[in-house]
C-alpha cells in the first residue's frame, strides 16, 4: 500500500524498491511510509532486513530506486548537492581524523557546508566535551567518539537527522544525555530517522516504530500500540506475601475481588500486561535481539 503523504510530512516514501547488483532479491521490496515533520522515527529489524538500505537510499548514498521518494517536498533524485546541507547523518561506527583534535574535527567538516555551524567549543560542550577539545581523536574511548559523531551530525543545524545506534557505547548517563538532545531536536521541529537494536531508546524516544523483515514492513505503528497489540489485557498484582494474582484489564474498576485486594493493605506492586519492544522485535520478526538466527517455530 503507497503512503499517502500530507502536509508537514518530511519523508514521503511509496513502493520503494531497491536491489544489489548481481541480487535477484530485491534488498528493499515495495516499502511505503512518511515521517511527519518533529517526528522521532524508528527504522528497525534485524541484520539483513533491508532498514541499512532503506537509510542509504534517503541518505542518496544509493540513488538507483525504484519506486517515489519525496523529501521535504521535493523528489529525491531532483535534490542536488544543496541536499546534504539540509540533513545531518551520525553513522553507527565513527569516521574521524584521528590526528586531528575535536575541535579540528568539527571546525574541517562545518567548512564543508555553506550554511554556517554552530562554534565547536559549544557542541562539545552539549556532550560533556568541551575539556577535551584540543586533544587528537585518536586518544578518545569509543564512547566520546560516539558523542563528537553526533554533534558533528547536528552542528550544521540540518532540518533532517538520521542516527544509526548513537547511544553506542555510552555509559547511562551520556547516553542519556544524548537521548535528551534527541527529544530537545524533535521538539524544536527537526525530523529524526533513528536505527537503533536498543529497545529501550525507541521506548522512550520513538514516535512511531517500523519493524522490517525480509525488505518489507512487518509492523508500523507507535511504540505504545505495537506494545498492546503483543501484550495480554491483564494486570498483575503482587502482595506482600510475595503472590501474584492476575485479573482482567477490562471492568478493573468494577471487579469486586480487585477492589478488595486493593483494600487489603497487602499490594505492593501492580504491572500491566503489556509486551515489552523487545517482545514485540521478537514476535514481529522472528529473530531475538541478542542473535542473528531467526527463532524457532515453538
Amino acid at each position: 500500500m503507497a503512503a499517502i503523504a500530507k502536509d508537514g510530512d518530511i519523508i514521503s516514501v511509496a513502493e520503494l524498491t531497491y536491489t544489489y547488483k548481481g541480487q535477484s532479491r530485491p534488498a528493499v521490496d515495495g516499502v511505503s511510509f512518511t515521517v511527519a515533520r518533529g517526528e522521532i522515527f524508528g527504522l528497525l529489524g534485524p541484520s539483513g532486513a533491508g532498514k541499512s538500505t532503506t537509510q542509504k537510499v534517503l541518505t542518496r548514498q544509493q540513488r538507483h530506486f525504484g519506486g517515489q521518494v519525496s523529501i521535504m517536498g521535493k523528489p529525491l533524485e531532483t535534490w542536488g548537492s544543496d541536499y546534504f546541507e539540509r540533513i545531518g547523518v551520525g553513522f553507527e561506527l565513527p569516521n574521524h581524523y584521528l590526528k586531528f583534535t575535536a575541535r579540528e574535527n568539527l571546525s574541517f567538516f562545518a567548512s564543508l557546508y555553506a550554511r554556517p555551524s554552530r562554534d565547536p567549543r559549544d557542541m562539545m560542550a552539549m556532550v560533556g566535551l568541551e575539556d577535551y577539545a584540543d586533544k587528537k581523536v585518536e586518544t578518545f574511548s569509543k564512547g566520546m567518539r560516539m558523542r563528537l559523531n553526533f554533534v558533528r551530525a547536528i552542528q550544521h543545524d540540518p532540518e533532517l537527522i538520521f542516527l544509526d545506534e548513537p547511544t553506542a557505547g555510552l555509559d547511562p548517563v551520556n547516553a542519556g544525555i544524548v537521548k535528551s538532545l534527541i527529544a530537545d531536536l524533535a521538539r524544536a521541529g527537526k525530523t529524526v530517522v533513528l536505527t537503533t537494536h536498543n529497545m529501550n531508546d525507541v521506548d522512550q524516544l520513538c514516535d512511531r516504530i517500523s519493524f522490517m523483515v525480509d525488505g518489507r514492513f512487518a509492523a508500523l505503528d507507535t511504540p505504545q500500540a505495537l506494545k498492546s497489540a503483543h501484550g495480554r489485557r491483564m494486570v498483575a498484582v503482587g502482595t506482600a506475601d510475595a503472590q501474584m494474582v492476575e485479573f482482567p484489564l477490562d471492568g478493573l474498576g468494577d471487579d469486586p475481588s480487585f477492589l478488595a485486594l486493593l483494600r487489603s493493605g497487602t499490594v505492593e506492586r501492580i504491572h500491566s500486561q503489556e509486551a515489552s519492544l523487545d517482545k514485540v522485535f521478537t514476535n514481529v520478526t522472528g529473530h531475538r535481539l541478542d542473535q542473528a538466527e531467526p527463532v524457532a517455530a515453538q
